[in-house]
Formats: structure tokens, sequence, C-alpha cells
């Protein structure tokens, strides 16, 4: 089934997932929509945010998805539920593959989530950690300038490092061996936080795991891409498409990709 699948998030973080979708899936065509306008989604009330997700999905299918991939924690922990109730098509977040991936990672069970303040005060990781393994103690922290630090383009230099360091200064005593980055923003910063957490935690990102999730289902309902052409994927930002187009030619390493402007009245 040659249809795209549809990938979207705040801003640019969303990337990160669709890469691994990309790799994992060559033959799969991406319609990934980054909502950078409104970005970060964190610090916004959750009726706001389930909002904004459901305009993006909506014009998801409108491209004519077969299956829509919720990129952000946020919008997972506040939208994922109503989407896979009413859309016609199957929805994946990012919040229980990144938990899944932590219970195998970590032997102490000692599992540390960064996130958005929207994620973090949600508690969806907590509910998904303890859903899998209820003896896991799960420490929270909120890192609400990691997003614009990523989205500013500003996550290689100096200034970045220091403010990882700063954020993460109330857990560097603690005792944990896994880190989650609840965030799909937050693997852009993955080295400063690897090298401040130190070779004892376990770094993870939830994207490739829910690029595997999502090669699971498609194979499970017959409906992977057959297509021998390689697919040419469009990216939808409500922000500067210039920017944006940079950002994709940069992090998915794509020459001249096809990026287009979206509004949302």
């Amino acid at each position: 089934m040659n249809a795209p699948i549809g990938v979207m998030d705040s801003g640019v973080g969303g990337l990160t997932v669709a890469k691994e979708i990309i790799r994992l899936l060559p033959a799969e065509q991406v319609v990934y929509i980054g909502d950078n306008a409104r970005c970060p989604y964190g610090p916004r009330p959750f009726h706001e945010v389930r909002k904004y997700t459901w305009q993006l999905a909506e014009k998801l299918m409108q491209q004519g998805v077969k299956m829509i991939v919720i990129a952000c924690n946020t919008a997972t922990a506040a939208a994922l539920k109503s989407l896979q109730k009413h859309l016609p098509i199957p929805v994946i977040g990012v919040i229980f593959p990144g938990a899944r991936a932590a219970i195998k990672a970590s032997a102490t069970k000692k599992i540390v989530v960064l996130g958005t303040n929207g994620t973090i005060e949600s508690g969806a990781y907590e509910h998904a950690i303890k859903s899998l393994q209820s003896a896991s103690v799960i420490i929270p922290l909120a890192c609400p300038k990691f997003v614009p630090l990523v989205e500013s383009r500003e996550h290689e230099g100096e200034f970045a490092r220091r403010m990882v360091t700063e954020t993460l200064a109330p857990i560097k005593q603690l005792s944990f061996d896994t880190a989650i980055l609840g965030c799909t923003h937050y693997p852009l910063l993955q080295p400063f936080i690897e090298k401040e957490l130190g070779e004892r935690v376990t770094v993870l990102s939830s994207a490739a795991e829910t690029a595997r999730d999502a090669k699971k289902y498609l194979e499970h309902e017959g409906t992977l891409a057959d297509r021998t052409e390689p697919p040419k994927h469009i990216f939808y930002t409500t922000g500067s498409v210039p920017i944006f187009r940079e950002t994709v030619s940069d992090w998915l390493q794509l020459d001249e990709p096809d990026v287009r402007t979206i509004r949302f009245i």
C-alpha cells in the first residue's frame, strides 16, 4: 500500500523520528508537518495542544496517509487516545515505545525522564513505565529550555553545553542507570546529555523504537509500500520555509527536500 506515513511534531524535533522511519522503511513515503510557528507545545495547556494536534492530524488525513505518527511527546500525552478513538487509520505515539526501551535497558529500574513541562506534568511516562514494570522508580525532570535551543539551531555550541549542565544539575547526585529523552527535540542535545550524566547512564531516544513499532504494524496489516522507485518525501512547516528546508537537508541528509508552507486559521 503506497499511501504515505504521516508524521507530526510541534517543530523540527520529530524529524529525528522521520529519519528513523526513512532509514528503517526506505520504500515508504513520509509526509511531515512541523508546527514551528506555535512551537513549543510543552508550556501550553493540554486543551490547546490537543486542538493543535487535531489540526495537524486533519491536514495529514487530507494527504491520504495510511498511518499517523505523533512524533511529539507532549502531543502524544495530550491527544493520542482521542486520535486513536476517532480516526479510521492507525495512530501511534512516542511515549510507550520510549518507556518500553527504557525498561529493556535498565538493570536497576531507576529511570530518569527528561521532558517538556507538559509531558512531565501529564505523568504519561510514569504511567507507561509502571504499566510495563510496576517496581520501576521514575525520576521526572522538566527541561523547558531544551526545545528553544534546538528550534533556534543553537544545540551544538558552548551555550547549549552550559544549558544542559545547568538543567541536569538537580539529578546529578541521584542513583539511576537510564535516562529517556522524553522529547523528540532532545536527541540533538544527546552528546551533551550523555557527557553530563556519565558512562554509567544509558541515554535513550524513542525515535528508533517508534519507527520499529510503525514497521511492525504495517507488516502485520500487510500495508507496507511496494514501490520500486525511491519515494519523494514532503515536509510542511507553519514557520519559515527556507529555515526548515535547511534543517531538513542537514538532519536528514536530503538534497533539495520538498518543503512547503502550511497555515491554520
